[in-house]
């Protein structure tokens, strides 16, 4: 189990990989590190929760987890470098191995490190900076606040998904005229572990954009296409189709196709995905190729260390340098009476920190760690949408079939795209407005509906700030020039739902009727422009620690070091300097990798 065990270790499955490493490393073990044994648990635990993991508050049964089976081999995409092994192999007890693979929550004295690179964040950014940073024979530590959980522990229900996978229960907001969900996740393999694993390239336009920000000999169309290569193959990257679509997306391809729109089916990272509609809450199979089985052991086998449950508090800076980190780990469900916060930890980077704690995470923590820079915090962007829900004649069923499974760009001049989207009935019930029996009916046609979401390419900027409390404080507006592009986008897939054969649409626009038949669509061309009165998420996250050539509007310089203090980067989505227009995924990791790579040929050469 690779959760909240103090001296936890990693499970069968990564001991075997590791057995190698371990027979040589268990005798320079730091006095830190307890070596114990691992038995085998029962075959199941009623609460469902991984071994050792007490259950939370209000687990009393195990309908949200289903009790999985300890040891049981789930379905999971190739990793890089994974050779063939046995059921037995995965399942063998063994003593604990490879004191520098893996640290999960602990008590008791401070934990030490010294490593050639510390990162924090195991997200898109972080793993893949991490793992190309390992590749280079460089020792690294990977920190990460949450606790590392595998397939067969991934909660089945979106209560549970709040619990065990989401950040802060999911209650992070941006705060402006309207309060506006931000949907992240706090574990090993951060947001890649609940995302819909959408795989699309970089635009050229953005990489203009790019260039005309000093960016464009580091992050050329040339090398960015290479890395995605690279990427794509490396990924397990395919297209949907059969079974991982559904009527849910096929609907929205044939509305397409009828009014000669483009539309394609999506290039995901899972491409041994089943269609189960398990995506916010993880995929049970182990179909998506999330950080956390691929990247995230490839740095442990490699010689690195990974911390879960490791909150990372400050970088610290020593003349004008980043040396390292320190925090304290935090048990991520502690038990009636037991302390939340356990041991600190220090961990000393002889030659570079690399910060990827996400667009909320790692602004605030630079800002915590001393540094004063004007841009810090600005520049924060987002990719806002919401959703129109079509009523169909007969069952679709959206829950069947991968969560997001077609999109089109046909209005990317217009700034907005059009997507497929699943939602689980937990999180359904909140979409659909009204009450008593008008919405108790309504829910009753859930079978029958199909949701599709239009998300803009805002043009409107916020700010991230470290939260006195803990959580960040995020303060962002759309403008109005970004509600009528969400006003419109969502005109076109009411009409798309039309053609696709609805019977009716749910607007949930405020001061719209509830319900739209197929000649009230002139509503929605008036509705309101106030985007108080529309259900936005925010999803697609940029910003805070921005690239860029102008030392007033950036963070991070062209040389790929935050400004005024060396051997500090900062390599995920919050260096982005603009929205991108589609998801973020592909471009996070490429960019990662480009800077870690850079990193690692320049430290070569000294």
């Amino acid at each position: 189990m690779r959760g909240a065990a103090p001296d936890s270790v990693l499970p069968p499955r990564q001991r075997c990989r590791l057995s190698a490493l371990a027979a040589g490393d268990r005798g320079s073990a730091l006095p830190s590190f307890v070596a114990v044994r691992r038995e085998l648990g029962p075959a199941h635990r009623p609460h469902g929760a991984p071994p050792f993991l007490p259950p939370a508050p209000g687990d009393a049964d195990d309908q949200d987890r289903r009790g999985p089976v300890l040891g049981s081999r789930s379905r999971r995409a190739p990793r890089p470098g994974d050779g063939t092994l046995s059921g037995r192999d995965r399942r063998v007890a063994a003593d604990v191995i490879a004191p520098r693979a893996h640290l999960s929550f602990q008590t008791g004295a401070p934990v030490e490190l010294d490593v050639d690179y510390v990162v924090v964040g195991s997200g898109a950014g972080g793993a893949a900076a991490a793992a190309t940073l390992a590749r280079s024979g460089r020792t690294v530590c990977l920190c990460e606040r949450g606790p590392w959980r595998d397939p067969e522990h991934y909660p089945a229900t979106v209560y549970g998904a709040m619990r065990d996978l989401w950040a802060d229960w999911g209650t992070l907001f941006a705060r402006g005229r309207s309060m506006i969900p931000i949907l992240q996740a706090s574990c090993v393999g951060g947001t890649t572990v609940i995302n819909s694993a959408i795989v699309v390239r970089t635009p050229p336009t953005v990489l203009a954009e790019w260039a005309e920000l000093g960016l464009g000999e580091v992050f050329s169309e040339t090398a960015m296409g290479a890395e995605q290569d690279e990427l794509e193959r490396e990924l397990g990257v395919t297209q949907m189709k059969g079974r991982q679509l559904m009527e849910h997306s096929e609907a929205l391809l044939r509305a397409l196709r009828s009014r000669d729109l483009e539309g394609h089916a999506i290039h995901r990272n899972a491409r041994d995905c089943i269609g189960s509609g398990q995506c916010l809450q993880g995929c049970r199979e182990g179909a998506k190729t999330s950080t956390n089985l691929c990247w995230v052991p490839e740095v442990a086998t490699r010689g690195g260390t990974v911390l879960s449950c490791a909150s990372v508090a400050r970088v610290l800076i020593e003349r004008g340098r980043a040396v390292g980190v320190s925090g304290r780990f935090v048990h991520p469900a502690p038990a009636r009476g037991q302390r939340r916060g356990g041991s600190r930890f220090v961990v000393r980077a002889r030659r570079g920190v690399l910060v990827a704690a996400s667009a909320t995470g790692s602004a605030p923590l630079l800002e915590r760690s001393g540094l004063r820079l004007p841009a810090l915090g600005r520049g924060w962007r987002g990719q806002p949408g919401a959703a129109m829900l079509g009523v169909y004649p007969h069952e679709v069923h959206m829950e069947r079939g991968t969560t997001q499974g077609a999109a089109s760009l046909a209005f990317s001049s217009e700034r907005f795209k059009l997507e497929s989207l699943a939602l689980p009935l937990e999180l359904l019930v909140a979409r659909v407005g009204g009450a008593g029996v008008d919405y108790a009916r309504a829910l009753e046609q859930a079978p029958r509906m199909a949701m599709w979401v239009a998300a803009v390419r805002a043009e409107a900027q916020g700010t991230v700030r470290a939260g006195r409390l803990g959580p960040p404080v995020v303060r962002y507006a759309p403008t109005r020039r970004d509600t009528e592009r969400l006003r419109q986008g969502l005109g076109r897939l009411a009409r798309l739902h039309f053609d696709a054969g609805a019977e009716k649409v749910l607007p949930g626009i405020h001061g719209l009727p509830g319900e739209l038949g197929p000649d009230e669509l002139t509503a929605l061309d008036s509705a309101p422009v106030d985007n108080r009165c529309y259900t936005w998420v925010l999803s697609h996250l940029f910003g805070g620690c921005v690239m860029g050539n102008d030392p007033t509007r950036s963070v991070v310089a062209e040389d790929l070091h935050v400004r005024g203090v060396r051997r500090l980067h900062v390599v995920d989505a919050a260096c982005l300097p603009t929205t991108l227009g589609v998801n973020p995924q592909h471009t996070i990791m490429a960019v990662a990798r480009i800077v870690a790579g850079r990193i690692a040929n320049e430290e070569g050469t000294t």
